[in-house]
């Protein structure tokens, strides 16, 4: 079936087929979070992007092979309510940016950078450190070689905008900047777009918008 990246809290995941990945995308929480479970083909590893809420939920998606890794986009707690039953559970290492480690209440093993590598089988990502939304969001970007980037944006990038910086001018500013810098300026139009709440999009579907954004700033 079409990878469609629209998903419901209680309802069914849905899974993007790669030739290298398997990505599958699931609602969880009161707030409506997306988790993406990440599977490399090749050697059946997976890693978990934000444990954000309802662990038996996520821990029936990751199944029997457990998880490798978790990775959390940012220090807020809708994004981590279920990391700490889920790394107990699977002994999976846990990272996060190394800005926001301190916010999250269960030890992160590996602060993140930007540009570091984070390994999920033989498959790579790319963390992109996004400035605004907190002061230790990261992105995740997997570029893949048989096709179009894709990149896993947290709070930080939507359809429609950039997170919230709550009237923060200047925290708007940085986010921005970050986006349109280290996502937009390097990344084509068809880099699929995954975000940490609510549908997908691509960043040619939003590039023709951030003047919009900026006259808006928000």
């Amino acid at each position: 079936m079409t990878y469609s990246g629209e998903v419901k809290v209680g309802g069914p995941a849905d899974v993007h087929e790669l030739k290298d990945l398997m990505i599958t995308k699931i609602a969880v929480g009161p707030m409506d979070n997306n988790a993406y479970l990440l599977r490399c083909r090749a050697t059946d590893e997976q890693l978990l992007i934000d444990a954000a809420n309802d662990a038996r939920t996520l821990l029936g998606m990751i199944g029997d092979d457990g998880i490798a890794s978790v990775v959390t986009t940012h220090r807020h707690g809708d994004h981590w309510q279920a990391l700490a039953e889920v790394a107990a559970a699977t002994g999976a290492r846990t990272y996060a940016g190394r800005e926001d480690a301190a916010g999250i209440p269960v030890p992160t093993e590996v602060l993140v950078d930007d540009g570091d590598v984070i390994r999920v089988g033989q498959v790579e990502l790319t963390a992109r450190h996004l400035v605004g939304h907190t002061p230790g969001s990261i992105a995740l970007v997997y570029d893949d070689p048989h096709g179009h980037p894709h990149v896993f944006t947290g709070d930080c990038l939507f359809p429609g905008g950039v997170g919230n910086t709550h009237k923060d001018p200047k925290a708007f500013a940085s986010l921005i900047h970050d986006v349109e810098t280290k996502i937009f300026e390097v990344l084509p139009d068809e880099t699929w777009v995954y975000p940490g709440h609510g549908n997908d999009t691509t960043l040619g579907a939003e590039r023709p918008h951030l003047p919009e954004w900026h006259a808006r700033g928000w």
